[in-house]
């Protein structure tokens, strides 16, 4: 158990130092290569630097939870129902590296191994790996595959870092690193400049939210009067009720952000300019899963402020039917998969502030296997089709016959249809949620009825627009553009033929295949059997309304169920619109006026003394003609008039 730890430090660093190596090791291509094409021995070294470190990474991930679990006390559980309270959690295993003094509280350099940390860990090497594969085929004709790569793999390890970390710092490390390596991957393409926007949005927005989450480590560390996260939970019963309230609400600040929660989500639909494996990195196992997996760590906290467990029911109950309905009315296939997961993380903060961090993590597992299968078999989709547009899809179950059965078994789970993993950890949530609209959890009761009724809601719409995509893809007639040869330029899906996608594309997308259906009875003594047969018969109303609408015109889009609120939808609800309004505008306008004051005030003063000068100076350059006679002139009209003063006065 001891060396647990240093295994923890072995899979952070791997996956950094295929980075490293993917950045420096593929820099000299081959002689003679024109410009602009792809070197394949670049592209077979960059692969390797990228997938075997993260498989190294993610077997030592599996064997550290393999140890740990194994050697848990007997009698100990990994679950409790909701009724019996909460869980006491198995001790963590720390090491300390190094602890660097600052002259007030100390930051500990060292790694932590708990249950959530050996859980998450997993997920995170997992789904890695598989993107890692995946994009060897995605991205096969992409001249700027390694460094692709490369961010891929600085990413996995950002994250290991912020799962594994013992100190909030360290965590904070992590944290950043990882907001570095989204703007770099979802602008990948950055000469489209819709591209380029999209990477800086997701940048800026996410930063907003980092200075509050920053201040609230800052707020726990000085009263704790550490950094280290052992401590900090071992003093939370010590901190004052406003301390917890104000650490807390900062955190969920950066929550938000990292999370794309309610008022910080708009980032995320955005970031699906990034290419598809990217889109399944962040939404599965990396970037959104961090704020959930922060609010769990320092779950004690939270329990302390109730003010802070009502803020995040409000915000959960908002997002997750927001966004789901919002989902309803896209177009776009990967667009509907990214509110789809601001929906899914919504309800995994409605469990958190319902009482129940079991029930959170159980469904940010579940969803990570879900999620990322949904977002491969997109790209596999999008790979065919050459269009992330479902209305250039349709009647692809005929030729994706690999696809179209993973992709299938994703959204059952996305919906919450037994046996596949989503209805257990889903239910789970709801159950929670259901706890605590009966008062057994620290909220207020309007906070907590309110979140039941959109989580119900919530059910129905995330039903109807999973069964909406899933038929729109694949069932109907063909609407997919076969183009003829040559291929469009990397940068764009290159197969518009409607076929399956490559091996190394598919085999990820079977492997997920399988904890997307059986993931979910590991924790199904989390289900409540009342509560999940209502949410079943609930989603089942959703696809049903849908199916209904979809046979009646197979060729129209079922979206128009929605009625006047399918435009309000499609734009979701307007807020990036209301955003522009009352942040950008204003600031393109200060920003305008600071170039102007710039522009006629600073340089204006500064050319205008410029100027000044030189016309004092023509003034003074006239009298300096270089001819003598003058100047001689000009001496004895001096003294004649001195001459005639001396006179006249004297």
């Amino acid at each position: 158990m001891s060396a647990l730890p240093g295994l923890a430090a072995v899979a952070v660093a791997l996956p950094f130092l295929g980075a490293v190596a993917g950045l420096l090791g593929t820099r000299l291509p081959r002689r003679g290569r024109p410009p602009g094409t792809v070197d394949r021995a670049v592209y077979r070294r960059a692969a390797w630097f990228a997938v075997a470190p993260t498989a190294l990474a993610t077997v030592l991930a599996v064997w550290v939870l393999v140890t740990y679990l194994g050697d848990l006390p007997s009698g100990f559980t990994t679950y409790v129902p909701m009724h019996e309270g909460p869980r006491q959690p198995a001790g963590a295993i720390e090491s300390t590296l190094s602890v660097v003094g600052t002259g007030a509280v100390p930051i500990t350099i060292g790694l932590r191994v708990d249950e959530l940390a050996a859980v998450i860990a997993v997920l995170v090497g997992c789904v890695a790996l598989a993107v890692q594969i995946y994009s060897t085929g995605y991205m096969r004709d992409e001249r700027r595959y390694p460094s692709y790569s490369a961010f891929i793999s600085l990413f996995t390890s950002a994250m290991l870092l912020v799962v594994y970390a013992a100190d909030l710092l360290v965590l904070y490390v992590g944290w950043e690193v990882m907001g570095l390596c989204s703007y770099l991957l979802i602008g990948h393409w950055w000469e489209d400049r819709a591209n380029s926007r999209a990477a800086v949005k997701a940048f800026l927005v996410t930063r907003v939210g980092d200075v509050g989450f920053l201040f609230g480590l800052f707020t726990l560390g000085l009263a704790a009067g550490s950094f280290r996260v052992s401590t900090v939970l071992d003093r939370v019963p010590h901190m004052s009720t406003g301390t917890l309230v104000a650490a807390t609400l900062l955190l969920l600040l950066g929550v938000a952000g990292k999370s794309a929660q309610v008022p910080l989500h708009t980032w995320l639909p955005d970031a699906m300019a990034g290419p598809t494996p990217i889109s399944a990195l962040i939404h599965a196992a990396t970037m959104v899963a961090a704020g959930i997996f922060v609010v769990a760590r320092l779950y004690p906290a939270f329990l302390g402020a109730r003010p802070s467990l009502d803020l995040l029911a409000v915000m959960a109950a908002l997002g997750m039917l927001g966004a789901a309905l919002a989902a309803l009315a896209q177009d776009d296939l990967k667009r509907v998969l990214a509110y789809s997961t601001i929906s899914q993380l919504a309800y995994m903060a409605g469990a958190l502030a319902a009482g129940s961090d079991q029930a959170a993590i159980f469904h940010l597992v579940t969803h990570g296997a879900f999620k990322a299968l949904l977002f491969l078999c997109a790209g596999a989709v999008i790979h065919a089709v050459g269009s992330n547009l479902m209305s250039d899809m349709g009647g692809l179950r005929r030729s994706m016959t690999v696809t179209f059965p993973a992709m299938t078994i994703g959204f059952a789970a996305l919906m919450g249809l037994p046996p596949a993993s989503g209805f257990f950890s889903k239910d789970a949530v709801l159950a929670a949620i259901e706890h605590a609209a009966t008062g057994a959890a620290p909220l207020t009761d309007a906070a907590a009825w309110l979140l039941y009724a959109c989580a119900l809601v919530t059910v129905a719409v995330t039903g109807a627009y999973a069964t909406r995509a899933w038929l729109r893809t694949f069932f109907g007639a063909s609407r997919v553009r076969h183009v003829p040869l040559p291929e469009p330029e990397p940068g764009v899906a290159h197969v518009w033929d409607g076929r399956e996608a490559p091996a190394s594309m598919l085999w990820p997308i079977g492997v997920l295949v399988v904890p997307a259906l059986l993931l979910g009875f590991a924790g199904a003594g989390l289900v409540e059997w009342s509560s999940a047969v209502i949410s079943l018969l609930v989603a089942l109303l959703g696809a049903g309304v849908v199916y209904a609408s979809w046979r009646a015109d197979p060729a129209a889009d079922p979206a128009r169920v929605l009625g006047p609120l399918r435009t309000p939808c499609e734009r979701a609800f307007y807020v990036d619109a209301v955003y522009h309004r009352l942040f950008v505008a204003p600031v393109l306008w200060l920003a305008r006026a600071v170039a102007r004051a710039d522009d006629t005030v600073v340089d204006g003063a500064v050319q205008g003394s410029g100027r000044l000068a030189v016309g004092v100076s023509g003034l003074l350059r006239r009298g300096q003609t270089g001819n003598a006679q003058l100047y001689l002139t000009g001496v004895l009209a001096g003294v004649l008039i001195i001459v005639i003063g001396a006179v006249v006065l004297g």
